[in-house]
């Protein structure tokens, strides 16, 4: 499944000027307007390859971005990670020990293990829980149209509907099922809960395409929520909807698909849609929808979501 580095557009930048933040916290900004309002947080590089946040975030913090309202959170999460980018190698600055975007349980924060990312998780925790909606910028390894990703919430899908961009919405009424991921920590995961919390996947890592996609979503998420002023585009037609019915985590180093796929290829109900030792993964439904189909097999890693589309 292996296949050639692709051209990387956009290559990291230094990021130690903004290590000290504000919060005790490093690379953790707030600003607050001392007016009544939401506290809006935007996050970047949960995953160390995904530039398209940082390209963001850093736009926002190099242009002064204040909250007319509200409070408003800017933040790099596993910088560790991201300063290990080898060009030669751009898959490998993904994570270090463990999936920072699996490890925002309970179980896993309050747990004996140790790991860069579950440090960092626990730092990271006290600003998490504090947002009341977040955005967490992310990016894909194959070259796909962007799209959100969000618990099954109405409070999610009404925020993702009003921005429009993207056009398609990957839903969880369950979750991921292979962990918890940051927009779901306390609070966010919760039926009774009140805020968003919306995953932007904004195309592939390395395109200069993908930041501008980032950074037009992350202005666009603060000016819902009332934190500036810009004009919010009303979306041009019904958003493409998909439920995630299965991530399946690779369990053999042998796992591969019956063909190459990038995303959004569609199976018939029970065709075969890969191999992963003597298991074979087929199509729970027609129109199975692949979202997120590995780049390289990684035993213990996701190899692929299983969708359907939705009304």
């Amino acid at each position: 499944m292996s296949v050639s580095p692709p051209e990387i557009e956009v290559l990291p930048r230094d990021l130690s000027a903004y290590r000290a933040g504000n919060t005790g916290i490093d690379y953790v900004h707030r600003f607050e307007s001392g007016r009544p309002g939401p506290h809006v947080m935007v996050n970047a590089l949960t995953h160390g390859n995904e530039f398209c946040g940082m390209v963001a975030v850093c736009h926002l913090l190099d242009t002064g971005v204040r909250p007319k309202v509200g409070t408003l959170t800017l933040s790099f999460a596993n910088v560790a990670a991201y300063e290990t980018f080898d060009p030669e190698q751009p898959f490998e600055s993904r994570l270090i020990t463990h999936n920072l975007n699996r490890i925002w349980s309970p179980a896993w924060l309050d747990g004996d293990e140790d790991s860069v990312e579950l440090r960092r998780a626990r730092e990271m925790r006290p600003a998490v829980a504090a947002a009341e909606h977040i955005l967490d910028i992310h990016s894909t390894s194959h070259d796909v149209v962007p799209f959100w990703v969000y618990p099954a919430f109405e409070r999610n899908a009404r925020v993702a509907r009003a921005l429009g961009r993207p056009d398609v919405h990957l839903v969880m009424p369950a979750g991921l099922g292979s962990g918890t991921p940051l927009i779901q920590h306390g609070a966010h995961g919760r039926p009774d809960g009140t805020g968003a919390g919306l995953v932007v996947e904004c195309g592939q890592h390395f395109k200069q395409a993908t930041a501008d996609v980032a950074t037009d979503v992350a202005w666009n998420f603060l000016a819902h929520f009332g934190l500036v002023d810009r004009p919010v585009a009303e979306p041009a037609s019904p958003p493409r909807r998909f439920e995630l019915l299965r991530t399946h985590v690779v369990q053999d180093p042998s796992f591969a698909f019956v063909r190459p796929l990038i995303g959004f290829e569609t199976f018939a109900e029970g065709e075969l849609i890969a191999t992963d030792g003597p298991l074979e993964i087929r199509a729970p439904c027609d129109d199975c929808t692949i979202f997120m189909p590995a780049r390289t097999a990684i035993v213990g890693r996701e190899g692929v979501y299983l969708t359907k589309p939705l009304p």
